[in-house]
């Protein structure tokens, strides 16, 4: 069987960070992305979830991160079997911008070329692995802009993810079945498209090498979400891999915003498949999009207790 057309391509990647004040500064203010969304891990509710992506936190653009500062958790180890770097689109002509704007808030970051197309590559303040790459394809809309970064040359979205692993084949025959197809391969690195293909529709395998094993912790991705149309797309994968893959599955999570079931691949990585809808509307109008903490109907109850267990930070 092959999941082509039904996964469409990306949904979101979600990493472990540290604190929640230089998260959000980092990602709205350096980076210029809109926090499309304040909530709670629905699994810790003393930690927040930012999502962070395009004007409405379309599918494919959006980054979420857990800042869990002082709830005693390890620093991540980035290694085999983890996403190791997580690269972001921006329209054509804007590299020059980002690398001056990088050079400006005092970003170290090195310049390499990537399937043609040339990357910026630095650290987050949690250190994590991210990357600018300029595409002057991406076409997807509306992008997010700020008092200093224009729509010309502000992030799009997620443009695709390198996944470190040291079974390749066993992976990428996996892949194949669920829905990417491979276009490229460049030294160590093999480019997938979905069937849609292009920006937000593209992972990348790495042969881990020497790496690690990968440890998660701050400072590491923890999943990476492909989106589906619909929940029955999903039970449809669901059942397929547990049944004929031996795939261990859990059951559908309501995450308010998107329903989800999650999976470790060949390989180690921690997918989610996720439904492209409700979206981030259901709660809040385009212009409150990330102004207050949103809870699902279930801890709403618990909002006064809730509050005063997050970190305050400000906006």
């Amino acid at each position: 069987m092959n999941f082509k057309g039904i996964i469409k391509g990306l949904h979101h990647i979600t990493a472990t960070v540290n604190d929640a004040q230089e998260d959000y500064d980092f990602y709205t203010k350096l980076l210029g992305q809109r926090l499309i969304k304040e909530t709670v891990n629905f699994d810790n509710e003393n930690v927040y979830h930012f999502y962070y992506g395009n004007e409405i936190g379309a599918p494919s653009t959006i980054f979420t991160t857990f800042p869990y500062k002082g709830q005693g958790v390890r620093n991540g180890v980035i290694g085999s079997g983890q996403v190791f770097e997580t690269v972001f689109s921006a329209p054509g002509n804007s590299m020059d911008f980002w690398e001056k704007r990088l050079e400006t808030n005092g970003i170290n970051f090195s310049k390499v070329e990537s399937f043609g197309k040339g990357k910026l590559q630095f650290k987050d303040p949690s250190g994590l692995n991210l990357a600018i790459i300029e595409d002057a394809d991406d076409k997807r809309t509306p992008v997010w802009k700020t008092e200093d970064i224009s729509d010309k040359e502000n992030i799009i979205g997620i443009h695709h993810v390198v996944l470190a692993i040291t079974e390749v084949d066993e992976t990428l025959n996996f892949l194949k079945i669920f829905g990417y197809e491979e276009t490229t391969r460049e030294g160590d690195f093999v480019q997938l498209n979905s069937s849609i293909g292009g920006a937000g529709n593209s992972l990348v395998v790495m042969d881990a090498g020497d790496l690690p094993k990968g440890k998660n912790g701050i400072g590491t991705v923890h999943h990476v979400a492909h989106r589906v149309e619909k929940l029955e797309d999903s039970l449809k994968i669901r059942d397929y891999l547990i049944e004929e893959l031996g795939l261990k599955v859990t059951e559908v999570k309501d995450r308010k915003y998107f329903e989800s079931i999650y999976f470790r691949i060949p390989g180690g990585v921690l997918f989610e498949v996720a439904t492209e809808g409700p979206g981030f509307l259901v709660d809040e109008t385009n212009e409150e999009l990330g102004n207050s903490l949103k809870l699902p109907d279930w801890q709403e109850p618990h909002r006064a207790k809730i509050e005063a267990g997050l970190i305050d930070y400000k906006k």
